[in-house]
């Protein structure tokens, strides 16, 4: 027999029961069409990603159920008509997953406390150890100003607009000298 996830979400203002009642009534459609559901897991009230159907949160329900296509196809129908299911998943798989699922084995464990110290961590690994000192910035050098290589003010090549032209800089094919032989502006006698 075909084997299936089936991810529920419940609007957020029913009660855990109700849940727990939606898990077992679609168990029981299940069974009467010839199949039967593996496992039922609540995963709690959990916050969406979006709104839907004015809802900001809603309670999940995972269920493995090994059962026949038609037994699927009236689950489907039943939740569709049901008021209190905001959405609903349902995937085939080639086999089930024993065990606690991987939200119940997160959900377990607290993060925050096997940080340690500085609250660092996450999936990249523990305390990174300190940070260099930024004085003198490695290898670079002095830049001198703004954009470097490829334009802009200042840079190795000196001048507005590095070596991509523009004005200053150390070649005179660039206009680098343009006007040397000018009074600056402001200076002017008279």
């Amino acid at each position: 027999m075909p084997l299936y996830e089936c991810v529920v979400i419940a609007r957020s203002d029913v009660t855990t029961q109700q849940v727990d009642a939606l898990g077992e009534q679609i168990a029981a459609t299940v069974a009467e069409l010839g199949g039967a559901v593996k496992k039922n897991e609540y995963w709690g009230l959990r916050s969406l990603a979006y709104r839907i159907k004015k809802n900001r949160k809603g309670h999940y329900v995972l269920l493995n159920i090994e059962a026949p296509p038609p037994a699927i196809t009236e689950m489907e129908r039943l939740l569709r008509l049901n008021e209190d299911v905001l959405r609903f998943l349902t995937v085939a798989v080639e086999e089930l997953e024993e065990g606690p699922s991987a939200i119940l084995t997160n959900k377990g464990r607290d993060d925050r406390e096997s940080r340690g110290p500085g609250g660092g961590g996450g999936r990249f690994g523990g305390d990174r150890g300190p940070r260099p000192p930024r004085s003198g910035f490695g290898d670079r050098g002095d830049r001198g100003g703004f954009g470097g290589d490829r334009g802009g003010f200042g840079g190795d090549r000196g001048g507005f607009g590095g070596d991509r032209g523009g004005f200053g800089g150390d070649r005179p094919d660039r206009g680098a000298d343009r006007g040397a032989d000018r009074a600056p502006r402001g200076e002017m006698g008279g």
